[in-house]
């Protein structure tokens, strides 16, 4: 096939999962939902963390910043593929393909940086209390935040610019929800071997270090979890621990499906279903999981209406 130029074309089809559904009515309302759900939920989480004074500690900081991107992340992928069913087209401009792509990789890479300062928090409170605020002073959380968008942003950068820069094929038709690098690479003319294995490498750079990280911290805090004679701090702990390890297992597992597994190994309609998961459902679900077994979240949220009732009857 002879390369066409993208900057001048109509750019890309994006032919995702609604394409391959048996009832894409049904599906498209439920990301709809979801995505409803995701702004809801994580806005209102930032909302409390924000207003209410006894969650500006590091741990109610760092979730902040994870709700602030899965909000980010759920509107850079439902609102476009909910607007192209209603208007029943899918085309993404070339312009708009690179800054999607661009999007998911900031805060996609962000995102597992910041699970692993969120576990190295959990670590010092847990096992090293008296520390806490030295170890986690505001500065140091703002780091961290920093890290995480800094480091993300510069991989983004590179992986964007590579990527867009290769000649593609006159087919135009990208079999996956949104633009990512796998689906993208499968139109160029031009050879991707060598890039595709930087992707790899990069890949396992950038998640397996943190996971690792994740895993260690977790370790060390159930053994000092165990080791607590307060019956209700042991609770306490686990059930805290307990939502974060969700989380991670929820994003590292489709993370690595993604970009670690070849892509030998998986389908078209499996990479879907994944992008599905990580950027629809997994935002939706992660403030869930984090407020609704925790008694200082749900206690802020009373408070923060209890505050906005209180000024409408005035």
């Amino acid at each position: 096939m002879e390369p066409w130029n993208s900057t001048l074309g109509n750019g890309f089809i994006l032919m995702g999962i609604l394409n391959d559904s048996g009832s894409p009515e049904l599906l498209c309302s439920t990301i709809a939902v979801l995505y409803m759900l995701a702004l809801t939920s994580n806005g209102l989480l930032l909302l409390v963390i924000t207003v209410d004074a006894r969650l500006h500690v590091p741990m109610y900081l760092l979730l902040s910043q994870l709700s602030l991107m899965d909000l980010l992340f759920a509107s850079a992928v439902s609102p476009k593929t909910i607007v192209d069913y209603l208007q029943g087209e899918s085309i993404i401009s070339y312009g708009g393909c690179a800054f999607q792509l661009f999007a998911i990789l900031i805060l996609g890479g962000a995102e597992d940086l910041l699970l692993a300062f969120m576990a190295y928090d959990r670590y010092v409170a847990i096992c090293h209390p008296l520390n806490y605020m030295v170890l986690m002073r505001p500065r140091v959380c703002w780091l961290m935040v920093a890290a995480s968008w800094i480091l993300a942003s510069l991989n983004a950068v590179i992986h964007t610019s590579y990527t867009m820069h290769f000649p593609f094929c006159m087919s135009r038709e990208i079999s996956h929800l949104v633009c990512e690098i796998p689906a993208l690479l499968k139109l160029a003319c031009a050879d991707t071997s060598t890039y595709e294995l930087m992707v790899y490498v990069m890949g396992v750079t950038f998640l397996m270090p943190p996971l690792a990280a994740i895993l260690a911290s977790y370790t060390f805090v159930l053994v000092a979890v165990f080791h607590m004679s307060s019956g209700e701090g042991r609770q306490k702990a686990l059930v805290t621990c307990s939502s974060h390890l969700t989380v991670v297992g929820m994003y590292y597992g489709a993370a690595m499906f993604m970009y670690i597994l070849p892509s030998s190994y998986h389908s078209p309609q499996e990479d879907n279903i994944i992008s599905v998961f990580y950027s629809v459902i997994t935002p939706a679900l992660n403030p869930l999981i984090y407020s609704l077994r925790n008694k200082e979240v749900i206690g802020a949220l009373r408070r923060v209406l209890g505050r906005c009732a209180s000024a409408q009857r005035l």
